[in-house]
């Protein structure tokens, strides 16, 4: 009620401003007591209409210079942030060079995870054939693998509750393709996604990258 008050205050006293501006009184009407003018002849109105004509014309000419367009810096700023992001072509087997560190973003350890937190580049390379390396995290099975999580590198704390997301892809081999585990190294090529896997504390994902594995070397 008090902020619809003073908004009504506030209103009143530009528009009484207004009208006061408009309606001036004139210097007879502000002398009581004082006889009728005397009758004077009507000046000239040509210095009159000129000056009008002048003002009129002065008024066009300062128009423009105050609608000048703002700068092309924001436009410019604006269509920078919104272009899509190059990624590197394919090679000739058709998968892009990908690393850990294009799939990285901000993201602190104890932060639930958003999906606004990705990256351009990281929703780029969603749906994409890729090709990255990493390490195996160790399974009880050796051999015939058919899922495996590959991790940046061959620490185990890269898996799991209070690892990084952005630091394990969970690799799903293709109908007729299996994964052998290896302490060394490998090469993964596939189709990665963007799916959370369920499964840890308080709610959070175990790992949010998938693959679809055509090969692993």
């Amino acid at each position: 009620m008090m902020i619809r008050s003073l908004q009504w205050m506030a209103w009143s006293a530009l528009l009484i401003g207004i009208a006061g501006c408009d309606s001036a009184p004139s210097s007879s009407a502000s002398s009581p007591g004082l006889s009728q003018p005397q009758q004077e002849a009507p000046a000239p109105t040509e210095p009159a209409t000129a000056a009008v004509a002048s003002a009129t014309r002065d008024d066009r000419e300062v128009q423009p210079a105050s609608a000048v367009a703002p700068p092309a810096t924001t436009p410019v700023a604006a269509t920078a942030s919104a272009a899509p992001v190059k990624l590197p072509d394919p090679d000739s087997s058709g998968y892009i060079e990908a690393t850990f560190d294009d799939l990285k973003f901000d993201m602190t350890k104890t932060e639930l995870f958003d999906r606004n937190m990705l990256t351009p580049k990281v929703n780029a390379l969603m749906g994409k054939k890729i090709r990255i390396r990493g390490y195996i995290f160790p399974t009880l099975r050796k051999t015939g693998l058919n899922r495996i999580v590959l991790v940046r590198d061959n620490m185990e704390c890269c898996f799991g509750p209070g690892a990084a997301l952005f630091d394990c892809v969970l690799v799903t081999m293709a109908p007729g393709k299996t994964a052998e585990y290896t302490i060394r190294p490998v090469a993964v090529e596939g189709e990665i996604r963007l799916e959370e896997l369920a499964g840890g504390p308080d709610g959070r994902p175990l790992a949010i990258y998938q693959m679809v594995g055509h090969e692993v070397e």
